[in-house]
C-alpha cells in the first residue's frame, strides 16, 4: 500500500463515516444485557476501504474506527477483542479480492469475499467474543446475528460494487485496477 496524501483523505473519511454509522446511526438491540445485535451500515465503509484500497487499508479503517468511536461514545468497557474484529472486518475482504482471486472486482468476487469476511468476524468470531466475556449463549446470540448478515451481505455488496462501477472515489488512481 502506497501511502500518499489522497489515500490518508480517503481513509480518514471513511473512517469518520464508520464511526458515524456504528455510534451514532445504528440501532442497537440488546440480548441478555449486552448488545446483542447492532442493525445498521457500519462495517460498509470498512469493507469498501479493503476491496476499493486494499487488505490493510480496509484494516486500519477498522481499528481505527473502533478506537476512535470508543473515546467518542464509549459503551462499556473498552475490549480490544472488538477492534481486532473490525481490523477483520476490513481486512479479509481486501485480502480475498486482492491477492486470493487477483484484484477481479466482479459482482461474484465482491459477494465472495464479503461473505468470507462476515461469516469470519460477525458470525463466529463476535459471538464468540460475547460468550467469552459476557457468558451470552450461542444459540441466543447467533440466529438474530445470522438473519442481521443475510440482509446485510446482498446490501454491502449492491453498495459497494456501485460506488466501484460509478467511480465515486477515483480508486484506479490510488491502487492499480485490473479487469478479469
Amino acid at each position: 500500500m502506497k501511502i500518499n496524501t489522497r489515500l490518508t483523505a480517503y481513509l480518514s473519511f471513511l473512517t469518520a463515516l464508520t464511526i458515524i454509522l456504528t455510534r451514532i446511526l445504528s440501532i442497537r438491540i440488546p440480548i441478555a444485557g449486552v448488545e446483542g445485535v447492532r442493525i445498521g451500515f457500519g462495517a460498509l465503509p470498512i469493507i469498501f476501504a479493503g476491496v476499493a484500497f486494499g487488505p490493510l487499508a480496509g484494516g486500519i479503517v477498522g481499528a481505527l474506527g473502533d478506537l476512535i468511536g470508543y473515546f467518542i461514545n464509549p459503551m462499556g468497557a473498552y475490549m480490544p477483542h472488538f477492534t481486532l474484529t473490525s481490523f477483520l472486518t476490513g481486512f479479509i475482504p481486501g485480502l480475498i479480492v486482492f491477492y486470493v482471486l487477483r484484484r477481479c472486482r466482479t459482482l461474484p468476487v465482491i459477494f465472495i469475499a464479503i461473505s468470507v469476511g462476515q461469516l469470519i468476524t460477525a458470525l463466529i468470531m463476535v459471538p464468540y467474543f460475547i460468550n467469552l466475556l459476557f457468558g451470552v449463549p450461542y444459540q441466543v446470540i447467533v440466529p438474530p446475528r445470522l438473519i442481521g448478515q443475510l440482509i446485510n451481505i446482498p446490501l454491502y455488496v449492491y453498495f459497494i460494487k456501485l460506488l466501484l462501477n460509478k467511480d465515486a472515489v477515483k480508486v484506479k488512481k490510488i491502487s492499480a485496477r485490473t479487469s478479469c
